[in-house]
């Protein structure tokens, strides 16, 4: 998780390698996406079992909803989080 001065985002590594980022709030009641369950490229919220899936941010099946994604690159083995759509976030 990185903690940034508009709120938190999550960053997910897939068992295929992919690396995603998305808001640390699942859109239904602002569960932390950080703790729930990968699998494929969804994670499940822990509190209420929503799937959101981390390309999208979309919730997947009956449920409706959008947490915000966010562009990244990884160079060396690092990580790095596009400035401009965490500039485009709104404050929390």
């Amino acid at each position: 998780m990185v903690k940034t001065r508009s709120g938190c985002i999550a960053v997910f590594r897939t068992g295929d390698d992919r690396v995603f980022a998305i808001d640390d709030e699942c859109p239904h009641r602002k569960g932390p996406l950080s703790e729930g369950m990968v699998h494929g490229t969804s994670v499940t919220c822990p509190l209420h079992n929503w799937v959101i899936d981390l390309e999208t941010g979309l919730a997947r099946g009956a449920d409706e909803g959008q947490a915000n994604t966010f562009a990244l690159k990884i160079k060396g083995g690092r990580i790095f989080l596009d400035g401009d759509s965490l500039a485009a976030r709104s404050p929390r």
